[in-house]
């Protein structure tokens, strides 16, 4: 199944690593002793060879000292209303898996809606996630295994979970088929609006 076939609006994650590390003054060996990640893998990820994984956005993020949605556009005029067509979602492809935009990266408010689809195997990767807010997630199709602080929830179609994100917390698609998931952020702190949460290269 190509996850990527539908039309949307891609993001180029490398580029805007590029533009925003030399819109720093940055060098790539200096991001790269900065950030802790050797020179050849910020290299992969600005010439788009490799996707970064969640962990690595903020590990960058905080070595540039820019929220970690500057990785996926220019900070967007924010509206009281957001009305978005099927075909104008900003959509993130990476490793086995598509991360959709609702719209709440163009809302005024601490809401950030999107949509993961995930082929079997795909996973946020070996580390925990932390953010602030809540964390609202509901299973559309197949399998998603959310671990909360050691404590393992498998969803399955129509199943839901919530909880504060400060706890430990990681995902899996343990499954054999494609999952599909809405997924909501919601209450975190200004400059945390996370885009593409929880995603593995």
């Amino acid at each position: 199944m190509n996850l990527t076939s539908r039309q949307a609006i891609s993001v180029d994650v490398g580029n805007r690593l590029r533009q925003l590390r030399e819109a720093c003054g940055v060098s790539m060996r200096t991001l790269a002793t900065m950030s802790g990640l050797s020179a050849n893998a910020l290299s992969m990820i600005e010439r788009g060879k490799t996707s970064p994984s969640v962990s690595t956005l903020y590990r960058l993020a905080d070595a540039l000292e820019v929220p970690v949605t500057d990785f996926f556009a220019p900070a967007p005029t924010r509206e009281k209303i957001v009305f978005l067509k099927a075909d104008e979602r900003t959509r993130l492809p990476f490793m086995r898996g598509l991360w959709e935009g609702l719209g709440g990266e163009n809302f005024v408010g601490h809401v950030m809606p999107f949509m993961l689809t995930l082929e079997s195997g795909a996973s946020s990767g070996p580390s925990n996630v932390i953010h602030t807010g809540h964390e609202f997630v509901f299973c559309l199709r197949g399998q998603l295994e959310y671990m909360v602080e050691g404590q393992p929830y498998l969803l399955e179609a129509g199943d839901s979970l919530l909880f504060a994100a400060n706890l430990n917390h990681r995902w899996r698609n343990p499954g054999s088929i494609v999952t599909s998931a809405l997924i909501i952020l919601s209450d975190f702190s200004e400059g945390e609006h996370a885009l593409p949460m929880h995603i593995e290269q």
